[in-house]
């Protein structure tokens, strides 16, 4: 690659990625462990063979039907009304959030995230040509206010990204934080706030969503692969201010939501309550494993999302092989001392904890 015209910015970096290997009990990618009910299953295949039959023709390019539906859930979910024009969906959060940079950052902009976090917020700044800053975090990993502030007003980004709750520490931040930054934020410049939700469904903590009301650059993003169990689909989605919604439509690719893509959302969306009764069972086996993972003698990180940071290890990296060596693949994120699991069924879970106490024995 060091003969290609690349962008400086990108030079030396990594694409996004975690490990795909054929083990047993993988838990390294927030997936949600359970199939879809087959009443689904069967449900989809009617909406895409209804959708088949017109793939001769572009389809709905705003969606209508499918944000519609997305603004009812939201409403109905967050407690907060929502309508079809403060909603917008692409191809998975990470295109909804490259759309938001697309729109908001680039060329001599900046976006500030407080890490660790999600790293795609870095990446896609830097691949929209958005310059990155890395904001701090408290030895807890919740954001320390008064220096995100600071960080805020001496930078004064054009984007700020929270993620609550946060991947891939599983801390979520309250409201009162949030007002916070944006205040800050506004102070600064007008800025736009993204709150990243997409593990908010697993969450102890109400949605942020009603925090919209009154703050036109505050938005919202959301994502049907966790809760909805749907990772393969590729579905995300914002709430924002009919504004936002109206100017990230100026950077969208045509018909960027395919007809098969929106029948499957759709056909999501009407077994909404099945759904988050499996998001219940997760919640549980979530809870389980932080009162497990202490009791074996781990530290553990608060969670609301559907995983686990746990530690502490002198080498991270090297505790993570012990446990893949006993079948259980785990995510290595890079945070010095930490591994994340993500909470599967009882069965996966109860490997994951045989393994971690047999890495703690042989520690010992």
């Amino acid at each position: 690659m060091t003969d290609l015209p690349i962008r400086e910015e990108l030079r030396g970096k990594s694409p996004y990625g975690a490990p795909q290997l054929d083990v047993p009990v993988q838990l390294n990618t927030n997936e949600n462990p359970y199939p879809l009910p087959e009443p689904l299953v069967e449900r989809i295949a009617e909406r895409v063979r209804e959708a088949a039959r017109g793939l001769n023709r572009y389809p709905d390019r705003d969606a209508i039907e499918l944000r519609t539906e997305l603004a009812a859930y939201l409403t109905r979910t967050a407690g907060h009304p929502v309508a079809l024009a403060n909603v917008w969906a692409a191809n998975g959060s990470n295109e909804v959030i490259q759309q938001l940079l697309q729109t908001f950052g680039g060329p001599g902009r900046t976006a500030i995230g407080f890490e660790p976090s999600y790293s795609m917020h870095a990446l896609i700044s830097r691949g929209t040509g958005t310059g990155w800053i890395s904001g701090p975090r408290n030895e807890d990993f919740t954001i320390d206010v008064a220096a995100a502030e600071r960080a805020i007003a001496e930078n004064r980004p054009d984007v700020v990204f929270i993620t609550s709750p946060n991947n891939p520490t599983g801390t979520a931040v309250d409201a009162e934080t949030v007002v916070a930054l944006y205040e800050a934020a506004q102070a600064a410049r007008p800025s736009l706030v993204v709150v990243d939700e997409a593990y908010v469904e697993f969450s102890h903590r109400p949605s942020l969503l009603p925090l919209i009301e009154g703050r036109p650059h505050m938005v919202i993003s959301r994502t049907m692969s966790k809760a909805f169990g749907a990772a393969g689909l590729r579905l995300g989605y914002l709430a924002a201010s009919p504004a936002v919604v109206d100017a990230v439509q100026l950077v969208r690719l045509p018909y960027h939501l395919s007809a098969v893509t929106q029948a499957t959302a759709l056909a999501a969306l009407e077994h909404t309550d099945t759904l988050l009764g499996y998001v219940e069972q997760l919640k549980t086996e979530r809870d389980r494993l932080v009162t497990e993972l202490r009791a074996i003698g781990y530290e553990v990180t608060e969670s609301d999302a559907n995983f686990v940071q746990f530690g502490r290890f002198p080498d991270a990296h090297d505790a993570w092989r012990k446990i893949l060596d006993r079948g259980v693949l785990v995510r290595d994120n890079g945070v010095p001392g930490w591994l994340r699991v993500t909470a599967g069924t009882a069965a996966e879970n109860d490997a994951f904890l045989d393994a971690v106490r047999e890495l703690k024995k042989e520690s010992a």
